[in-house]
């Protein structure tokens, strides 16, 4: 079996460790978080144990783009003074974002330690190194494991190749697709690249084809998942082995449009709280994307859970006969009928016409109180939606565990 080296003890603490830890991380978060006004507002519940983060109402990047455009750059959640900021970034939404002077800040040295990273290397840094935060996140990372980083940028083909061969790269870090274009180029031009052996993709699907041609050439390949607003939010460690929840983020999978968590297993949006950016605390930060945990742990010998990795988008939010129909009315409808099972408003057209059908879980198997309570939720997606809409109520666990609160299945065409 081989052996795995790990970036810290951090690693490799007991889940007891670890929630212990992240509680008193948590506590000191919220306390520096309270010291801003317009964070306060958010946080008026006590948090005693890390269940009770579901009291906090999560804040969706949504939301965060409309705080800023009213109070800019940072909506006035910042903690500290903007001249005590590292860097500032504009990332598209608009959306800005900063990082601080504190080692490791954006935390993505663990992720490219877990793909092998290390002194000695040469690191073709592909990642933009304006306006967004990309390329220095990995040049951060890339520098605190002595590594020696060309700083490329995502652009020129060709001449990403003449400096691949030039210095000898070892290791590429970008999105998945741009590597792919170089090695078709160095391919055309029978341009050998016998050192690069390493990369670290993100920020674009690495398909099945893409990943195993990258494995046919030797390069040994790794994803981390992460975002301008949070840093690194899990990191592969090994093949085929999920990705591993960074250790100074605590991840929660949340029925979308809510901010209750699911049951672990079960597709959800990822709600993400960042326990070392005290400059601005990131509590509960709904990202918009889907996945689910997986069972067990990693084969690495990292204890942390771990996630199935992106899993496609969370915001299902739809326009239906010029009304806007969203995962949390659905959950609306849902809770003012006291109803916990998962439920899915289907969206298809007919005649030239959009029609809904909510979908409903039950175990309910009497005829007439199967005809009484679709018949409320009818009137009650009348009332929430301000749309008429049947409803059917189906069988415990016969809706699809793929995070879909609203699937609009209507042909728009090209």
């Amino acid at each position: 079996m081989k052996k795995f080296e790990f970036f810290d003890d951090l690693e490799l603490r007991s889940t007891e460790q670890r929630n212990e830890d992240h509680l008193k991380q948590l506590t000191r978060l919220i306390q520096e978080a309270k010291k801003n006004k317009n964070q306060l507002s958010r946080l008026n519940k006590e948090v005693k144990d890390l269940s009770d983060l579901e009291l906090i109402p999560v804040l969706r990047k949504s939301d965060l783009i409309e705080k800023q455009s009213k109070s800019l750059p940072f909506a006035e959640l910042n903690v500290s003074e903007i001249i005590k900021f590292k860097h500032i970034y504009r990332s598209p939404g608009p959306i800005y974002d900063l990082d601080g002077h504190a080692n490791n800040w954006w935390r993505f040295a663990r992720a490219l330690h877990a793909a092998g990273f290390k002194h000695g290397d040469i690191v073709q840094n592909c990642f933009s190194y304006h306006f967004t935060p990309a390329g220095a996140m990995f040049e951060e990372a890339a520098k605190i494991l002595k590594c020696t980083v060309f700083p490329a940028g995502g652009e020129n083909s060709d001449l990403q190749l003449e400096v691949m061969r030039d210095i000898g790269t070892t290791a590429y870090v970008g999105v998945p697709d741009f590597l792919k274009i170089i090695l078709e180029k160095a391919d055309e031009n029978k341009i050998l690249l016998p050192n690069l052996k390493k990369a670290m993709v993100t920020g674009g699907p690495l398909f099945p084809a893409v990943a195993q041609n990258f494995k046919e050439r030797n390069i040994q390949t790794r994803q981390c998942y992460g975002t301008a607003d949070l840093g690194l939010v899990a990191y592969e460690g090994a093949e085929n082995d999920g990705m591993i929840i960074d250790e100074d983020v605590i991840l929660e999978i949340v029925k979308p449009g809510t901010g209750k968590q699911v049951k672990d297993g079960e597709v959800g949006e990822v709600v993400v709280t960042v326990l070392n950016n005290y400059e601005l605390p990131i509590i509960r930060f709904a990202t918009g994307d889907l996945s689910a945990f997986m069972e067990g742990k990693s084969i690495t010998g990292r204890t942390n859970k771990r996630i199935k990795g992106w899993m496609g988008r969370a915001d299902q939010t739809t326009k239906v006969r010029g009304m806007f129909v969203q995962p949390s009315q659905i959950n609306k409808i849902l809770e003012n009928l006291k109803i916990n099972d998962n439920a899915r408003m289907i969206i298809s057209r007919s005649n030239d016409r959009d029609e809904l059908l909510l979908k409903v879980e039950s175990k309910l198997t009497d005829i007439n109180e199967i005809d009484a309570i679709q018949k409320r939720i009818s009137e009650e997606i009348k009332s929430v939606i301000n749309l008429r809409g049947e409803t059917k109520i189906v069988t415990v666990n016969s809706l699809p565990n793929d995070g879909k609160v609203i699937d609009d299945i209507r042909d728009f065409g090209d």
